[in-house]
């Protein structure tokens, strides 16, 4: 359904723009429609038309919630509240270097956490504290405590989930 729903307008802006272009430019085309085109030529102008306008946000629309679980919490499942605030911490301080595909993240520098193997939450705050691996390519103790902590967490849980 979501190729459909991708491919569609694409399929329909071309027949628009053949008839367009095989009528001589907009102003004959316009005219074709509306004076010379059969009933049938006209009902099917209507239905592209009430196709862009209805038909392709109404799937999408009705796509939305698949796409949403690619930003947030795993499918079918809620974050607790201290995964929610470790996510928008991750979101602040770490998602410009580290890809991390639940929070929507696509870092440039950093190790992909949704590739790097067995993701845990004793391994994600070890390196919050040391800096990465400890070789001065991340900022040791970026986050303290309980921030932390709640990184780690969620981390731990979405890491390589999506």
């Amino acid at each position: 359904m979501e190729v459909v729903a991708f491919i569609l307008p694409f399929v329909l802006l071309g027949a628009l723009v053949l008839f367009v272009a095989f009528s001589g430019g907009p102003g004959q085309a316009r005219e074709a429609y509306l004076t010379r085109g059969s009933r049938l030529f006209q009902i099917s102008m209507v239905a592209i038309y009430v196709g862009f306008v209805l038909v392709v946000p109404g799937l999408v629309l009705a796509n939305r919630d698949e796409a949403a679980g690619s930003i947030g919490a795993l499918r079918g499942q809620e974050l607790t509240a201290s995964e929610e605030r470790g996510r928008q911490l991750f979101r602040e301080r770490c998602a410009s270097c580290h890809t991390l595909a639940a929070a929507g993240a696509r870092g440039a520098t950093g190790p992909n956490l949704d590739r790097i193997g067995e993701v845990t939450t004793e391994r994600i705050l070890n390196a919050i504290d040391n800096g990465g691996t400890g070789q001065g390519l991340m900022p040791a103790d970026i986050l303290e405590g309980q921030d932390a902590q709640d990184v780690a967490d969620y981390v731990a849980r979405v890491a390589g989930a999506n």
